[in-house]
């Protein structure tokens, strides 16, 4: 399994027989082999998350599939003003919070499984060749120095609640926020979840291009525990074996 870092929380994963790509919105791609199926996830419609140039994919890959979270859903209408022809929405499944579904891909089974996100839309929880990933996307613990007592008890609530469902869950590579925006908690939403799951490789993700988080995290005793799981991102494009 290739683990190839484009921008922000995108990333593209190969196996033997597919290629899945993450929250592309911009990017130079990688090289993705023909013979291979793509396959698309976006978790959520934010910007920095999902753009509609995904669909000029379906181009180079005519058995494109696209897994985008419901909160991405189109119209039949909106689709005709965007130019994305009834071929290419044939090749959309919109996935739900709290869902689990199975595909062949690549002649291989894929079970699709979500989380509820504590932003917008969904995290990926995904079963392929037999390997396990999670994708958060916006799922974090989004709190903020200066919030309400009310907002932090919100969020710690509805965060810490998704996390039980994957309590003591083994990943194999995990995409998980690490968010220098949130100062002094940078850390909190990343360092709860390798705490409940049994992650053997993570990869810090939305930090807005200030890679010295990676090594602010690195370097800070929290990490302790798991410091030897954390793949460290030096630049776009980077690309490591799993």
């Amino acid at each position: 399994m290739k683990v190839t870092y484009i921008h922000h929380s995108s990333f593209a994963v190969e196996f033997s027989k597919a290629v899945f790509l993450f929250d592309y919105f911009e990017g130079e791609l990688p090289v993705i082999p023909r013979e291979k199926e793509l396959v698309v996830f976006a978790s959520h419609k934010h910007k920095d998350h999902f753009d509609r140039s995904v669909f000029k994919l379906a181009e180079g890959y005519p058995s494109v599939r696209f897994f985008l979270s419901k909160d991405i859903r189109m119209s039949e209408n909106y689709r005709r003003r965007m130019g994305i022809s009834e071929k290419i929405a044939s090749h959309i499944t919109y996935v739900g919070k709290n869902q689990t579904m199975d595909f062949m891909v690549g002649g291989q089974f894929l079970q699709v499984e979500t989380l509820t996100s504590t932003d917008e839309g969904v995290a990926f929880l995904l079963d392929y060749e037999g390997r396990s990933m999670y994708h958060g996307g916006d799922l974090n613990w989004w709190t903020w120095i200066g919030e309400t007592e009310t907002e932090y008890e919100e969020m710690t609530r509805r965060f810490q609640a998704e996390m039980e469902k994957i309590r003591g869950r083994h990943f194999d590579v995990a995409f998980v926020p690490l968010d220098p925006r949130q100062g002094e908690r940078y850390f909190w939403g990343f360092d709860y979840f390798m705490r409940v799951t049994d992650t053997d490789a993570v990869f810090p993700m939305h930090f807005w291009g200030d890679f010295s988080v990676i090594d602010r995290l690195l370097s800070d005793e929290i990490s302790g525990p798991y410091r030897k799981k954390i793949r460290k991102i030096l630049r776009k494009g980077e690309t490591v074996e799993i």
